[in-house]
């Protein structure tokens, strides 16, 4: 049994929640421990002539917050201690709704019900065996959500380093036990006292606004003493203690005898504010309430129905489930993944939760179907506002892990950024097309980029593939720089009189100048010349060569600080509902333009003396190209730069490969490339070709077989799974990458189609032009139809939500919550997707 309850637990528990509070209830195949709802159990019968199906329905009611059950059972607890899984925690044991079940065997295709009390009348082994796997199933749920959730403690903290050996200056002021106030503002909340100076300072800013004026972060930039008390938190077992070296919350076993310095006797204090724990839970609690995003203090009208059905957050899932709502208002992946749904599901593996086709069809049903797109179960007495509106919607599981798996990123419950996401769908729906029709045709176009060499005056014209417009924010165009000027004046003013901080001036950006921004020539400072067969100074820019069915523009909001940290850039733009692009669309080479001759670059090596040999340079510039190079059999790296740009987190070979393709011009120019390339499928991958060794590894462990046999069920054969596993040490992620990135160098005699007897390659140009992949073109004129909006300081916390416009109206979607939108926020947006108007 124990290998066949984990199986149950593996699969059932991510379908059970799914249908089971259907009308029609959940119906789970007793022999593969697959769940299916009523309209596809037959089709299931059909496909495999399975017969015996055990069918859950349950009916949900929420429980009362007073107690667990109303029939005199102890008032559920609030959880005190920043954990899931442990005592005074989030408990996830507990149900928030009571549910009343029926439990019944069911024969197909008579769809003949047994009871559960029924079974006595089978014989004594079947009865046996049946009642075996219904108990295994029904206990799976409870079990499989400690599985998957496990035990989890937000509140173990270490010791801090400076605990033991903490300065103190003397001469400081014996701090009273209450009357606290910021030394900087008039905050008497959240106030933070600094061990080592004795300075009383509010803390950080949240997210949301509310908080402090992060003057106690300052004070420690200003003076490096490193730990704080937070006052109101002091009792005799303790207090919270922060360490903004260490920048985390730290344990002080000295704490009284710091606290004793400024006069304080920690046996007498009490606790009169919130610790960061309670703070953190209150937020976990609140984290959905819709105060605390877009068209926040307005009552918006629930919207229910076909394509209105919202999407649980699974824990920061909320970059996904606003991607996956635009995607599936696009008729193209409707007609794909919805319309086609049966015929997916007949083709579909023996393992369907494995199968992308087949839970990228699940979620476009769920979401387009309109039977899950119903109100939440509502408590008798609740009438807050954040809770009227919201539904039980849909809780993507099986489709977030398949998409996630083996993603450093996606794979985890960290928040990530909508625009990855984005591209990663992308990748994985051209990965499962390859020979069928591809819906991301919609969003492909190609960008022509010309580069003019500034002394030979020769130009090279070159096209790449995009799914996504990414317009630059040039902050030197704001329309309001007066207001800005005033506005960063009256805040240095307000640091220095100890004052809070003004209301803030957020920069209003045309949308035309990110456009022009976008279509400006870029001056390349280190152009390696093929006419020269040197460096030199050059221009780039970029057009469009055709223009997609949908456009998508990302507004590059997300940027780096000098110290190399993201930011966020809190911009205005006054995007239009109606665009029109046709004036950037490229036209290719032009009358008397002369192309530079297509000869790659070697590498430059890096001690080669500037000036010492013939250079060729623009009259009063510094620029300088060089003759000589080292041999490109034998590539010679800046390591020093490599080092540089590892330390910032970046792989190893796509650091390397950023200073060889920029020729060991310095670490600013291989951080651009890096920028530039992270979304490439070999970012990762070791430098190839004749300038570095072969990527492809002979030894080591032999290719797994199920991976070979993974990659060659996408359509490939088994020489080229081998040979991409080895290339990517047995990562079958990277693996299906690297065939893509490496398609036309593939072996021919190792490509042969085992079962048509032709090339991959060949396969995939029938349905690829020669020229590259298929673009669709017209014309360059738009309409507004979705938006993505983040909210938060980056892409690695914070909010999303998307409008969607739909019937003629706007709509939001936030989570489970869909409503009509009164004020959408097209000036925030930070991903816009138009729809091209047909003339």
């Amino acid at each position: 049994m124990g290998g066949f309850q984990n199986h149950a637990l593996k699969v059932q528990s991510r379908l059970r929640s799914f249908c089971i509070e259907t009308d029609s209830g959940l119906y789970i195949c007793m022999n593969t421990f697959l769940g299916f709802g009523r309209p596809y159990v037959e089709r299931q019968y059909n496909k495999t002539g399975q017969r015996a199906f055990l069918h859950l329905k349950r009916t949900a009611k929420m429980k009362s917050e007073e107690s667990n059950s109303g029939t005199g059972d102890p008032p559920r607890k609030k959880p005190t201690r920043l954990a899931i899984g442990m005592e005074g925690g989030f408990d996830m044991s507990e149900e928030q709704c009571e549910y009343e079940e029926v439990v019944k065997l069911v024969i197909l295709p008579e769809f003949l019900e047994i009871p559960r009390d029924g079974l006595l009348g089978l014989p004594e082994m079947v009865r046996d065996r049946v009642s075996s796997a219904i108990d295994a199933i029904l206990s799976a749920d409870s079990a499989s959500r400690k599985q998957e959730i496990q035990a989890w403690d937000g509140e173990v903290r270490q010791v801090s380093k400076h605990a033991f050996n903490l300065q103190q200056l003397e001469g400081v002021p014996r701090i009273p036990p209450c009357g606290w106030k910021c030394s900087v503002c008039d905050l008497r909340e959240n106030l933070w006292l600094n061990m080592t100076d004795g300075a009383i300072l509010c803390g950080r800013r949240y997210f949301d606004g509310s908080g402090g004026n992060n003057h106690a972060l300052q004070h420690y930039q200003e003076t490096g003493y490193p730990l704080a008390v937070k006052l109101g938190t002091i009792t005799p077992d303790g207090g919270d203690v922060y360490s903004y070296d260490e920048d985390d919350m730290v344990l002080d076993p000295n704490l009284a005898e710091h606290l004793s310095h400024f006069g304080i006797d920690m046996m007498k204090m009490q606790k009169t504010d919130k610790t960061m724990t309670e703070l953190e839970i209150d937020m976990n609690q609140r984290i959905g309430e819709w105060e605390v995003i877009q068209e926040s203090g307005v009552q918006l009208q629930p919207l229910y129905g076909s394509g209105y059905t919202g999407i649980q957050n699974l824990g920061n899932s909320c970059y996904l489930n606003s991607t996956m709502q635009v995607i599936f208002s696009i008729p193209a992946f409707q007609r794909k993944y919805v319309e086609r749904m049966e015929q997916i599901f007949q083709k579909s593996p023996a393992d369907p939760t494995q199968d992308f086709n087949t839970q990228v069809a699940k979620l476009g049903n769920g979401m387009l179907s309109g039977e899950y797109s119903k109100p939440a179960v509502e408590k008798d007495n609740d009438t807050a506002p954040e809770h009227k509106g919201l539904q039980d919607g849909i809780a993507p599981r099986m489709f977030k892990a398949l998409v996630g798996k083996g993603h450093p990123e996606f794979s985890t419950n960290r928040q990530q950024d909508a625009q990855e996401f984005f591209l990663h769908f992308i990748n994985m729906v051209e990965r499962n097309c390859r020979s069928s029709s591809n819906p991301n045709e919609v969003f492909r176009f190609l960008v022509e980029e010309k580069i003019k060499c500034l002394v030979s005056q020769k130009v090279k014209y070159t096209q790449r593939v995009e799914y996504i417009l990414q317009l630059p924010v040039p902050m030197e165009a704001a329309l309001n720089k007066d207001e800005l000027s005033a506005y960063e004046q009256c805040r240095l003013q307000a640091e220095r009189e100890h004052r809070p901080p003004p209301e803030l001036v957020r920069a209003r950006i045309p949308f035309t100048s990110c456009l022009e921004a976008f279509a400006a020539p870029e001056q390349l400072d280190e152009f390696w010349s093929a006419a020269l067969q040197a460096k030199s100074n050059a221009l780039k820019t970029s057009r469009f060569a055709s223009f997609p069915d949908y456009l998508v523009i990302q507004i590059k909001k997300f940027t780096f600080g000098l110290d190399w940290v993201p930011k966020k850039l809190d911009v205005s733009i006054d995007v239009p509902d109606e665009l029109d692009l046709s004036e950037f669309r490229g036209g290719g080479l032009q009358g008397g333009e002369e192309e530079l001759p297509d000869v790659a670059p070697p590498l430059v090596t890096p001690d080669e003396p500037k000036g010492s040999l013939g250079f060729y340079g623009l009259d009063d510039d510094d620029s300088y190209c060089s003759p000589h190079f080292s041999s490109p059999t034998s590539p010679v790296l800046d390591e020093s730069v490599v080092t540089q740009l590892v330390e910032m987190g970046f792989p190893a070979e796509a650091c390397r490969k950023a200073v060889y393709y920029t020729g060991n011009s310095g670490a600013e120019a291989a951080m651009t490339w890096v920028m530039s390339h992270m979304d490439d499928p070999d970012f990762a991958l070791p430098l190839s070709g004749a300038s570095a060794p072969s990527s492809v590894t002979t030894g080591g462990d032999p290719p797994s077989e199920e991976h070979v046999a993974t990659i060659i069920s996408m359509g490939f054969s088994q020489e080229q799974a081998v040979k991409a596993l080895r290339a990517t040490n047995n990562n079958l992620e990277r693996a299906v990458d690297w065939i893509f990135s490496h398609i036309d160098d593939l072996d021919a005699e190792a490509a042969m189609d085992l079962s048509e007897g032709r090339s991959a390659a060949e396969s995939v140009s029938e349905s690829l032009p020669a020229a590259g992949p298929r673009v669709r073109d017209g014309a360059g004129r738009y309409e507004l139809f979705a938006f993505i909006s983040h909210m938060g300081t980056s892409t690695m916390c914070g909010h999303y939500v998307c409008h969607i416009k739909k019937e003629g109206r706007w709509v939001i979607y936030n989570d489970q919550k869909v409503c009509a939108s009164e004020k959408p926020p097209k000036d925030l947006g930070y991903i816009y997707f138009y729809q091209r108007i047909q003339s």
